[in-house]
């Protein structure tokens, strides 16, 4: 029974759990899905890498049967023939064939993402070099995010992946994201939601979301926008709807900071003034 013992070992060291929303070593597939956005991406991929698969087999067998079949010791006078109406239809329709299986889920996918879901609520995140704000523009609240330095790390964050100020947002429930950059080209990426929007300054962006399970989901700026363009992460944090109210009341309720008076310019005296 050593082999079961050693086998049970092997599955608890790459077992993972399904709740993972962050990238770990020698991963091949994607982030398990937390959105209905994600489900249909995994969906068409599972599709396209059938086809894929199909075809790579079908073309490899092709040729492995021309290269043993019409090898020349067992051809040494080759064939004349130059043209097939059969076969060049065949390898005519087929293909249409196979991009119109593809076309079509593929396009319900896209135009889902650009519909508009009747979002009850609205989040704007905001690119800038580099870090991320968000707003609740319903709410009146608006607030920076930052990502967490390695010296300030703590045992339940992620390195290069956990701010100070997360996104908050109540599970099952549709929210529109608007997506905008303060200075320069951002993309709001984050994986396992399904979500990929380009920040542009002057132009605002949208697309939405409905988190199926209460998580941390993490993403980063997919758009290299200067030096530290790794290092603003983008963190998800998904409540039930009364964690949500809560918060919401916490922060509604904070009181807000004293600002800093702004020093008046002293006033420019010219020198012939000066003089008199």
């Amino acid at each position: 029974m050593w082999f079961l013992k050693i086998g049970l070992a092997v599955m608890l060291l790459l077992a993972r759990p399904v709740w993972a929303s962050v990238p770990h070593p020698w991963q091949i597939g994607f982030q398990p899905a937390a959105s209905p956005m994600m489900e249909g991406i995994a969906h068409m991929h599972n599709i396209v890498l059938v086809v894929i698969a199909a075809i790579a087999l079908l073309v490899g067998a092709l040729m492995a049967y021309v290269m043993v079949r019409f090898r020349a010791s067992r051809n040494p006078v080759p064939t004349k023939t130059a043209h097939h109406t059969l076969l060049e239809v065949v390898w005519t329709v087929i293909p249409i064939l196979i991009l119109v299986v593809i076309a079509i889920p593929s396009l319900k996918l896209l135009f889902s993402f650009d519909k508009d879901q009747q979002a009850t609520m609205t989040v704007k995140a905001v690119g800038h070099q580099w870090y991320w704000s968000y707003e609740y523009p319903e709410k009146h609240i608006a607030y920076d995010s930052y990502m967490v330095e390695d010296k300030d790390l703590k045992a339940d964050q992620v390195r290069l992946l956990s701010v100070d100020n997360p996104i908050i947002m109540p599970v099952d429930t549709t929210v529109r994201i608007l997506v905008t950059s303060q200075d320069v080209l951002h993309s709001f990426a984050v994986p396992a939601l399904g979500i990929k929007k380009d920040a542009v300054p002057g132009r605002l962006n949208e697309t939405w979301l409905r988190i199926g399970k209460i998580g941390d989901y993490y993403g980063q700026c997919a758009e290299l926008c200067g030096v530290k363009h790794g290092f603003m992460p983008i963190h998800v944090k998904a409540v039930s709807q009364t964690d949500y109210d809560a918060w919401i009341q916490s922060r509604e309720t904070k009181p807000k900071e004293a600002q800093p008076k702004e020093e008046q310019p002293s006033p420019v005296i010219h020198p012939k003034e000066q003089e008199k």
